[in-house]
């Protein structure tokens, strides 16, 4: 027979099914800890494309493009946020402003030379949204003119210049590496290094720029030196610090360029002769470029060693989740826990008296109590004297049977009791006493 609609549901029913309410529970909580590893991991903080010149941005001087590249490669591409990520194992790469902290810049970078090859791509083109082209898409830049990176306290044996060419002259620049050769995307301008120690990887036309290097430190970078056009000379021992290389030329590899094919290859090749291969790690640093984020306790929460407490909680949590849902239902009516009445007061009075293992302590109480009812009961006076009164008890009691033992006789033996059984037997005597006195 099935329910109407609107009929009232009896007391103690359940409004949910077993498996509805598990649903519920297991959605709600896998939403949670999504949102917990979400706020931790800065993956919530949106999207990171906004036209700057970082691997985040897919505008003109981003550098999206050769992210998505190497990952399709078979390289293990991340964008770092958190500054402590810095000094993970791999190729770092590093696309800092034109006005960056040089001392904070070669920090970084002379603290990886333990841990990892660093690559450096120097800022040239200024840019601003495309807010006006009705076409435009989120990220789309306009370049507005050149810049020249001010790092101060970085590498200040290299110089960098802009070659601004002429309009009548102007056309696409070439450049030439290792096996490799192609067009820059754009001809206004030409950015170049130079200076001490400085090896040319990749040149201009006619070899006169060197639009990308790699520092000769006195190490060994077989990789490098296969790729390098410059003879490399080696002034010390073999070092095994890991290399520098500095991209003077952003559009060989930015999306600018990366529009070319042979400009892919050509980063690629970069990657490959810093010693990085493919499976290994590169990681696009995003925190020069204001994109940073600090550790907190939810981004160390799902981060070694203390992943290990994260999923322990999580797996108690789920073990209780457990616990609940087989004892899902209406709950049973338990019985009190102390029953009404006097017989029940006196029990648990006594059982708490044996508990505490005090019970000889009852026994000055009790005759006093047992003197006092016999008081009333003989009428006596109140104010006599517990002395007096036991003797007045003796004689009352002597006048109804000679042969009874006297009253204050049986409450000195319960007084002086010190075991349960001698206390029972002192008590009952009193009792049978109090009776025959009584009745």
């Amino acid at each position: 027979m099935s329910e109407r609609p609107g009929q009232p549901v009896a007391v103690g029913a359940d409004p949910f099914s077993r498996r509805a309410v598990l649903a519920l529970v297991v959605l709600g909580s896998a939403l949670f800890v999504a949102l917990l590893y979400l706020i931790g991991s800065g993956n919530g903080q949106g999207s990171a494309n906004d036209g700057g010149g970082h691997a985040g941005s897919r505008g003109l001087t981003g550098y999206a493009a050769m992210a998505d590249y190497l990952r399709g490669r078979g390289f293990a591409v991340r964008l770092v946020r958190n500054e402590g990520a810095l000094r993970a194992p791999g190729l770092l790469v590093l696309t800092p402003g034109a006005y960056v902290d040089g001392k904070k810049l070669a920090g970084i970078v002379d603290a990886r030379r333990a841990i990892g090859p660093t690559m450096i791509v120097t800022p040239k083109w200024m840019e601003q949204p495309a807010r006006q082209d009705k076409n435009a898409r989120a990220g789309w830049v306009r370049i507005t003119g050149t810049v020249a990176p001010q790092w101060r306290g970085f590498l200040d044996e290299l110089s960098v210049s802009v070659d601004q060419q002429d309009k009548r002259e102007r056309g696409l620049p070439r450049w030439h590496a290792q096996g490799l050769s192609g067009k820059l995307p754009d001809g206004r301008a030409l950015m170049s290094g130079a200076g001490t120690g400085l090896v040319r990887l990749v040149s201009g036309t006619g070899g006169r720029h060197t639009l990308a290097g790699f520092m000769d430190d006195g190490g060994e970078y077989p990789e490098l030196e296969a790729m390098a056009l410059d003879r490399v000379l080696h002034s010390g021992e073999e070092d095994w610090r890991y290399p520098v290389i500095v991209v003077f030329e952003p559009d060989l590899i930015d999306n600018y360029g990366l529009a070319r094919f042979e400009n892919a290859r050509l980063a690629e090749a970069l990657v490959r002769a810093s010693g990085v291969k493919p499976g290994e790690p590169v990681l696009f640093d995003l925190t020069f470029n204001g994109l940073g984020q600090s550790d907190n306790l939810l981004t160390l929460a799902f981060r070694p060693p203390f992943l290990a407490a994260t999923l322990c909680f999580l797996l108690a949590a789920l073990v209780l989740g457990w616990r609940a849902l087989l004892r899902f239902g209406p709950p049973l009516r338990g019985g009190r826990a102390i029953a009404f009445g006097k017989r029940a007061l006196i029990a648990n009075a006594a059982g708490l008296v044996r508990r505490s293992g005090r019970l000889h302590l009852m026994a000055q109480p009790y005759a006093d109590a047992a003197r006092d009812r016999l008081v009333r009961a003989l009428a006596l006076p109140r104010h006599l004297a517990p002395e007096q009164a036991d003797a007045a008890i003796d004689s009352a009691l002597h006048a109804r049977d000679r042969a009874a033992e006297p009253f204050s006789a049986v409450a000195a033996r319960l007084r002086a009791a010190r075991n349960s059984h001698d206390l029972v037997h002192a008590a009952r005597e009193l009792a049978a006493l109090e009776r025959k006195l009584t009745r």
